[in-house]
Order: C-alpha cells, then structure tokens, then sequence
C-alpha cells in the first residue's frame, strides 16, 4: 500500500490541544505505516485570515511540528515539510487557478465559512482577500502536487476533496491526459472531543487542554469541565448520559470496564462530580505522559526539530519538482 501516496495539512495555529490528536494526529500515525504520507504545515494559508497577524507564525510552526512528532508522526516513514518552503505549490496553484471557474470557488462551503467567521469578528463591511478567495484552489494544489491517491479528513472537511476532485479531472480533459489522480477521502472516524464548557474545543474559545500542558495545568483544567447540571449533591443518582463534558471524556480515555464502572457509581450516587473529575484528570495524564516527556526532549532540542523540517522540504520539493516538470510540458510552457 506505500505506493499510494496521502496528504494532509495542518494551520500552523500555535501548541496543539486534545481535538487535534484525537480527531488527526492519532489518525496519521497510523495511516503512515500503510502510504506514503505527507504532512505539512500550511503557513501560507494562515496568512488567508492572518496576514496581519505573523508575529508568532515561525514559532507556531515549530510548535505544531513538535507536537506531530510527540505524538508519533516518524520522520523516517513520513515526510514532514512546511508548505512556504515547497515553492512549486504556488507555480502549480497559479496553473490550477487558470482552469477553475470562479463560481467552483464561491461556493465552497469552507470558503463560505471563513468569510463568515471574518465579517463575525471585523464587521459586515470586512473585505474578503484575494488570497482567501483562493484558498480552495491552493488547498486543491497542496494535494496535487504530490499526485496523492488519498486525503484523510473529517466528514465535515468531504466538500475539500470534491473540489480537488473537480479540478483534476478538469486539468485533465483540458489537456487530454490522465496525468492528476482524483484524490479521495479518507474519512476519519476518531473520536471528537468537545470543549470543557460543551462546545467546540479550540483555543480562541479558551475550553482546550492542550497536548503540552503540565500534570498539574490538566487536572486544573478537567476540574473546570461540565458535568451533570441536574445534580445538587455528591450522592445524588447522577444521570451520565447527561453529564455534558466529563463523562464524555471518560468514554474516549477510558477502557469498557472502567466506564461502566463510572457509569454505574455515578447512577447510584456513589461518586461525587469533584471525585470523578480527579481521576479523570489523572487519567488523561496517565496516557499523555510519554507524550509529554517526548515534547520536552524536542522542546530542549530545537535544533533537531528545524532539521526535520529542513530535511522534509527538501525531500517534498525533490517530489514536487517530478510532478511540476510534467505539469509544465502538458501545458506547453516555455
């Protein structure tokens, strides 16, 4: 199966929290053992809603490949590069940009919602970039330019690979060849993981435990997480399956044993919501620990980290370059 090729990315949005790595991260690990994978961080589509905002964009980088490597992400098996350092995405997505029509890209339904999360915070009259218009087709470029088979995604993230999809097969009529594969999902069926108030996790709404936390910022954290509303007193019968945030946790950490057991005290009254979310939080340290110590390691070692980097760009360019070669020759550049 390593002869098939799969891509993915990541916004470089600083220290990664417990969605990433349960809904991505955790995904990729084991997707890398079965295809040839590429992982890169995508700079350039942060500058799409941030472009003003860069002053730590190096360092979220970093941090978002340390994070990847912590967790399993081998850059022996896989190639992990940073998408600013690959130019020939950008020749490939101008080529790509020539071919699709504007109305393929208005209605993109993430497009549509980025524009709608921009007005949200700067206002109704708020322009929408050049660049950002184009997000859909330099995504389409990032899978591409490796000519990869498969795309790992989320069910929410399908409409990504339709238009990619859309694209190829126009390049290829376009230019009566069969040259681009028509990627397809690979759809991730990880368990998701909300925020500790109930709602999405994500570090704008202040509701992640990030996979860097320390022991003692987690079990802080998890004891600020929403239970069972209805429950006045410890040993009240509790209702789990109304416990908004902490027994869900439970359900993704926890073995079957262990959660019916939560379960069953918790109906009987005889687990207090405090009590619960204490061995909650030692739960998830327990298993973030070795990916916590492996963190630090990178962390004190920066230097391994940037070669990583440095080595996987150069090794994503050398493949970019094959695939931008034939690229050029069946549109007849000069």
């Amino acid at each position: 199966m390593r002869n098939k090729r799969i891509v993915s990315g990541m916004r470089p949005t600083g220290k990664l929290h417990l969605g990433h790595y349960l809904g991505v991260i955790q995904n990729w690990v084991e997707l890398q053992k079965k295809y040839e994978s590429f992982f890169f961080v995508a700079d350039w589509h942060a500058l799409t809603t941030k472009y003003d905002k860069t002053e730590n964009l190096k360092n979220d980088v970093v941090d978002v490949v340390i994070d990847w490597l912590s967790c399993g992400i081998d850059p022996e098996i896989s190639t992990i590069y940073v998408q600013s350092l690959v130019p020939e995405i950008a020749e490939l997505n101008i080529y790509l940009g020539m071919v699709t029509p504007q109305n393929w890209v208005e209605r993109d339904p993430t497009l549509k919602d980025m524009a709608k999360i921009l007005r949200t915070k700067e206002g109704a009259n708020s322009q929408i970039s050049y660049g950002l218009m184009g997000y859909p087709v330099l995504m389409s470029a990032d899978i591409m330019m490796f000519n990869s088979s498969y795309v790992p995604v989320g069910i929410d993230q399908v409409a990504h690979i339709e238009i990619t999809r859309d694209i190829a097969r126009r390049f290829n009529n376009i230019y009566k060849c069969d040259f681009f594969n028509e990627p397809e999902p690979i759809l991730n069926h990880c368990s998701l993981i909300c925020g500790l108030d109930g709602n999405k996790m994500g570090k704008s709404f202040q509701n992640d435990i990030k996979i860097s936390d320390s022991a003692e910022v987690t079990a802080k954290k998890v004891m600020s997480a929403i239970t069972d509303r209805s429950r006045m007193r410890k040993d009240d019968p509790g209702h789990p399956d109304e416990c908004e945030v902490a027994f869900k946790y439970w359900e993704i950490f926890a073995d079957k044993e262990q959660v019916e057991k939560v379960r069953c005290e918790c109906e009987k009254g005889l687990r207090g919501c405090a009590d619960c979310k204490r061995q909650l939080g030692a739960l998830i340290n327990e298993k973030f620990a070795p990916i916590r110590e492996k963190r630090a390691y990178y962390e004190a070692h920066p230097e391994i980290v940037h070669k990583i980097i440095k080595e996987g760009s150069e090794k994503a360019r050398v493949e970019a370059q094959k695939v931008l070669k034939q690229v050029r020759e069946l549109v007849n550049m000069y």
